[in-house]
């Protein structure tokens, strides 16, 4: 099965090899991701509609930097909390606890683990925790007006459900964009 099957080895490669650059490198990467991040989470608010489609892909610099060194990706997902808070405050709400969370989880799991299955569950279970803080402790309708504020099993099961899916599709990106960045 797909799932049980370890990576390779070219995310420990691809960490060795980020070691090996300055730091004033890693710190301008680290603040490149971040502003990348940014504006895909601001395009949200500032394109409407298409935008909404755009917004998700806010999720992938935070996933290369947390994968390249942890250090970097916690570094880029504040950096980008604090330009979201500057440039476009209605996007604050959202990506600490859904976009950004999912992007270190995950990224912190290709560090730890070797499996698919363990890294697809740790990004689902963050993910699924910021969508649930957001919808019952802040209140915020972050599904929409069709799932209520009141604790149900059954939407929470369902919140799960799509993470894990959610969070599949981006692993299965980053080992995309991983490959692709060997080759280059």
């Amino acid at each position: 099965m797909r799932f049980l099957k370890p990576i390779s080895d070219d995310v420990r490669f691809a960490q060795l090899e980020f070691r090996k650059h300055t730091k004033a490198k890693r710190l301008v990467l680290g603040c490149f991701l971040a502003c990348i991040a940014t504006v895909l989470q601001a395009t949200g608010g500032f394109l409407l509609g298409i935008g909404y489609f755009i917004s998700p892909f806010a999720t992938l610099p935070i996933l290369i930097g947390a994968m390249f060194s942890l250090q970097m990706g916690v570094m880029s997902y504040f950096l980008t909390i604090l330009l979201l808070f500057i440039l476009f405050p209605s996007e604050l709400v959202v990506f600490p606890f859904t976009t950004g969370l999912l992007g270190i989880g995950i990224g912190a799991a290709f560090s730890f683990f070797k499996k698919r299955l363990s890294i697809i569950s740790l990004g689902a279970i963050l993910l699924t925790i910021g969508i649930m803080n957001l919808l019952y402790v802040f209140h915020f309708p972050v599904l929409g007006p069709a799932v209520s504020d009141s604790f149900s099993f059954l939407i929470a099961g369902s919140i799960f459900l799509f993470s894990f899916l959610y969070s599949w599709l981006w692993v299965e990106i980053a080992l995309f964009f991983l490959k692709k960045l060997k080759t280059i």
